[in-house]
């Protein structure tokens, strides 16, 4: 029976060493090297950041990092043709009606919050979303929130990154972003995150 004890434990310690030497898929985290410089060059003079720490993970799939910027733009449809991104109104969209060109005309309830928008570059090459030329460049409108993480999300049982966003509101509510593979779509998901 020693033996056999000590073949176990020998076994459990070495499976245990294997699984730990494995590679670990990187943790989103915090993006750096983005200010308002950056973001001018990317989106246009019209949009400045706002604060919150821009986040990164791979939204898309493609094994390349991307990056979420929370800014303010002023005129979303200003600078669209020219720096080459996409007005997308996923919120509004959800709920029926999601055209930016009409949409980005609203109103919002807390006029502190009027221009938030999630800056989203999907990168490409070795400089991920630092590249000259990234892979798509999204600006996302009407889209209510006080804080932006990016961490893992299961949809039809694939597990994806997404963005999380803690809706701006009276009640701490937590919503979605994620990438279909076609476009990104909003998802409420309810009063709490942890």
């Amino acid at each position: 029976m020693p033996f056999s004890r000590f073949t176990l434990v020998a076994i459990t310690f070495f499976s245990f060493t294997l699984a730990s030497t494995g590679q670990q898929p990187e943790a989103p985290h915090t993006a750096t090297s983005v200010d308002d410089a950056f973001v001018h060059q990317q989106f246009g003079s019209n949009c400045s950041l706002i604060g919150l720490s821009p986040v990164s993970g791979d939204l898309d799939g493609d094994s390349v990092e991307d990056v979420v910027i929370p800014a303010r733009c002023t005129s979303p449809m200003q600078d669209q043709a020219e720096d080459s991104y996409q007005v997308i109104d996923p919120f509004n969209a959800f709920f029926g009606y999601g055209n930016p060109a009409i949409t980005t005309q609203f109103s919002t309830e807390d006029p502190q919050r009027r221009g938030y928008s999630l800056l989203i570059i999907h990168g490409a090459g070795p400089d991920a979303w630092r590249s000259a030329k990234p892979k798509a460049k999204f600006m996302v409108v009407n889209l209510p929130f006080n804080q932006v993480i990016v961490k893992k999300l299961v949809v039809k049982k694939k597990t994806v990154m997404a963005i999380y966003v803690e809706e701006s509101g009276a009640a701490s509510i937590m919503s979605v972003l994620f990438w279909d593979g076609k476009k990104y779509r909003y998802q409420p998901m309810g009063s709490s995150l942890e």
